[in-house]
């Protein structure tokens, strides 16, 4: 995550205490993997993937993967459809097949996919579902907080009614530096789905802080970008 989608990268991070990791956000279908070429143009390399070649690549970067590590293996995916998910889930080694309600790329969310999907409830819960009952590995959502006319609440309770194992948070709070606990608390205080904290993770203490605002994992990406933390999450108190 966070521009860098490869096994290495995740390879390095495994000794900080991760339990799971996740390859991607990737671009699956025809309309998505357009907009990543937009996106490209922009610098951002990591849009870089070709029609009909997701696939070997996600096999690969498991393979590593799994050759160097025995713990779960996440995929975020960027789609339009469900069946680019559903087909990625029965890979063998992916344990987690991750619908990415999450991405604010302008020429994404113009497609209706990533954080579009939040302003469009009915149709992300068809699609959820649809996930759900095919998907042969376990299925997270990830979301973001504070898209302009969303109502959290109501997506996760969408996201929990479609049987989802976990709903992935971006708890961003806009003009903070800190992630939005309280709506950590808030959707804990509304769910029983598995909730993993995302956002504004740099060190120990603030990794606590959102597990004693009630989310029971926590996902880092950008505080790792040099391929290494300054703190060990085994040391965190889980409630």
């Amino acid at each position: 995550m966070a521009g860098i989608t490869n096994a290495d990268f995740c390879l390095k991070l495994i000794p900080c205490g991760f339990d799971m990791v996740t390859l991607g956000g990737y671009n699956a279908d025809k309309p998505t993997i357009h907009a990543g070429k937009k996106i490209m143009e922009r610098g951002r390399l990591e849009f870089d993937i070709s029609e009909g070649e997701l696939i070997d690549k996600i096999k690969k970067e498991a393979d590593e993967i799994k050759e160097n590590w025995d713990g779960k293996l996440s995929v975020n995916i960027r789609s339009l459809t469900p069946d680019p998910i559903i087909e990625i889930s029965k890979l063998k080694k992916v344990d987690v097949v991750e619908i990415n309600a999450h991405c604010r790329q302008k020429e994404i969310t113009s497609i209706g996919c990533g954080q579009a999907l939040l302003s469009n409830p009915d149709f992300m819960e068809e699609f959820v579902l649809q996930v759900v009952k095919k998907a042969k590995s376990k299925v997270s959502v990830k979301i973001r907080a504070h898209v302009p006319g969303v109502d959290e609440l109501k997506i996760v309770n969408i996201i929990e009614n479609t049987g989802a194992d976990f709903i992935h948070v971006d708890a961003m709070k806009p003009g903070y530096k800190e992630a939005d606990l309280d709506l950590i608390t808030r959707i804990k205080d509304r769910c029983s789905i598995f909730i993993i904290g995302n956002n504004s993770i740099t060190d120990l203490d603030s990794a606590q802080k959102m597990i004693d605002s009630g989310a029971q994992g926590i996902s880092i990406a950008r505080a790792a970008m040099a391929g290494k933390l300054n703190f060990d999450l085994s040391k965190i108190r889980l409630s």
